[in-house]
């Protein structure tokens, strides 16, 4: 199969979805990877179920990851060209209100989850390259520290220091490595609550601080816009590029601007 393939972590929904739809536009194949079959089966009927495959996994498990791929890989003629490294899930709140099975959660998803992908798509890679590429989805959480949101934004500075590190690593085999890193998006993850100890959803939140909700599809287009360009991370939405400019030329401002701020992602 000529056609170009990308596999897709939380493809049910959201920004994997979005990721999903524009890259079938373009007339690549699909590949969708989730816990939830039901939302992967209605993202294959969006794009059409010609152009795509799904298999459900646990981004956790690292032996999976290798059988999500492998049989991806069967299912697109042997080729792989880009990873979207993007299953993630929200976790807000002060520290002393998250328990440690929900920061144990948000790290082993959000953080080792990544690392597993990246191990596990590299050979696939190697084999599609020069020009394939490994695509994180990271955050504007992860340009700054943010109050309210501390487990949160680790994993997401984690996952910005993992795709600095692999871009250095991977040059030699001609392997791309991006990152997207959007502010809050409108998604399913937004009307979630941020932890257990809080009734009011993470949009109610956004909103109170005075801040923007971006929409999916520019996320999907800043998708397709890193892996086919040069910039190592892409800011998706107002929030995320104001942050990027703060964090690099403003850091006192902004210091007390996410003061201000803290309870954006469920703090007190």
């Amino acid at each position: 199969m000529d056609r170009k393939a990308i596999f897709i972590t939380g493809g049910a929904s959201g920004i994997g979805r979005a990721i999903a739809q524009r890259f079938a536009k373009e007339g690549w194949f699909v590949g969708l990877g989730d816990v939830n079959e039901k939302g992967m089966v209605e993202t294959q009927h969006l794009i059409g179920l010609g152009f795509s495959f799904g298999h459900t996994f646990d981004v956790r498990d690292r032996d999976a990851w290798d059988e999500a791929l492998n049989a991806f890989s069967m299912a697109s003629g042997g080729r792989i060209d880009v990873v979207a490294n993007n299953a993630g899930i929200p976790l807000g709140g002060s520290l002393d209100q998250n328990s440690v099975e929900e920061i144990e959660r948000c790290l082993d998803i959000n953080l080792k989850g990544v690392l597993f992908g990246a191990q596990a798509a590299l050979p696939h890679l190697k084999k599609t390259a020069p020009g394939s590429c490994l695509l994180n989805t990271a955050s504007a959480a992860g340009l700054y520290g943010t109050a309210g949101a501390s487990v949160y934004s680790a994993t997401k500075f984690g996952v910005r220091a993992i795709t600095e590190s692999l871009d250095g690593e991977w040059a030699e085999y001609g392997i791309n490595v991006r990152s997207i890193m959007p502010s809050f998006i409108e998604t399913p993850l937004i009307d979630q609550l941020p932890n257990g100890q809080t009734n009011e959803a993470i949009r109610d939140r956004v909103k109170a601080a005075g801040l923007e909700i971006t929409p999916v599809a520019d996320v999907g287009e800043a998708a397709w816009a890193s892996v086919n360009g040069d910039k190592l991370h892409t800011l998706v939405g107002k929030t995320a590029k104001r942050v990027g400019f703060a964090s690099r030329f403003l850091r006192g401002q902004m210091r007390k601007q996410v003061r201000r701020n803290a309870g954006a992602m469920g703090g007190p």
